[in-house]
């Protein structure tokens, strides 16, 4: 293991944690209460301020802003966090907020996700691993992302929505509603158009299970029977696979309703 490597023009403050192998580029602030895990990157001139927290081997930018206040008007200075797991790839001019205390007070990312220049995630989002943000992709506070998910560029999510296992929002989009597994969620107001026959395909489930996920959203929403009876349905048909039982809780569980 190697000590940290800090360019002379950066600013690191004393309290801030650095483990080994972590690279500070030119002119990046590291704040107080700040760790930052093994093998991490803090490109030119970004600003990480704290209490936050990133594993390790994470690559951060140039002009990135991690940890900063959360954009929200009763916030006064409480003593909130931000959790960012490992192998992120946090590019230009990216911004993470951390919670609040009305929010649970933390925001946290997962591992091995993807963020394109300019995406935001605001106060108290909850965000897995492994899914993609493209360009100016942004989560308003309070929004829940699963994994695998892809939120193309220039779209929007309000507060409160969730973003499903596997769910694929289209460029330019206005989510209002929860964005559901396995479907693309596309427009402004942003609606179902289907399920993600290619992404599905990419996925390596089995036939079986593609062909199931398919008839699970027919009938739930292109067939003329009551929710509660689709879903009926579809558990008599398909309830033993995970898929369709998660595909299932998913819609039952929604507090603003699916994009239908």
């Amino acid at each position: 293991m190697n000590p940290a490597s800090i360019d002379p023009t950066a600013v690191v403050h004393p309290a801030a944690e650095l483990d080994d192998d972590v690279t500070i580029g030119p002119h990046a602030v590291i704040a107080a209460r700040v760790r930052i895990g093994s093998g991490c990157s803090i490109g030119a001139s970004a600003v990480i301020q704290g209490p936050t927290i990133l594993g390790e081997d994470n690559k951060v930018h140039a002009m990135a802003s991690i940890g900063g206040d959360p954009q929200d008007l009763k916030y006064d200075g409480e003593d909130t966090t931000l959790s960012i797991g490992s192998r992120n790839c946090i590019r230009e001019f990216v911004t993470i907020n951390r919670g609040t205390v009305g929010g649970g007070g933390q925001t946290v990312v997962g591992d091995d996700n993807l963020l394109m220049a300019y995406a935001h995630f605001g106060h108290d989002c909850i965000v897995g691993n492994r899914s993609v943000f493209a360009n100016a992709a942004t989560l308003a506070g309070h929004v829940e992302v699963g994994d695998d998910a892809t939120v193309g560029a220039y779209s929007g999510v309000h507060q409160h929505c969730r973003v499903a296992d596997h769910a694929f929002i289209g460029g330019y989009s206005v989510v209002t509603q929860d964005a559901m597994p396995w479907v693309l969620t596309v427009g402004n107001r942003a609606t179902s158009h289907g399920v993600n026959i290619v992404g599905l395909r990419r996925s390596g489930l089995p036939k079986e299970t593609i062909r199931a996920i398919k008839q699970c959203y027919m009938t739930l929403f292109r067939s003329k029977l009551g929710l509660d009876e689709a879903a009926k349905q579809v558990q008599q048909a398909y309830g033993e696979l995970p898929e369709i039982r998660y595909f299932l809780e998913f819609v039952r569980s929604s507090n603003r309703g699916v994009c239908r």
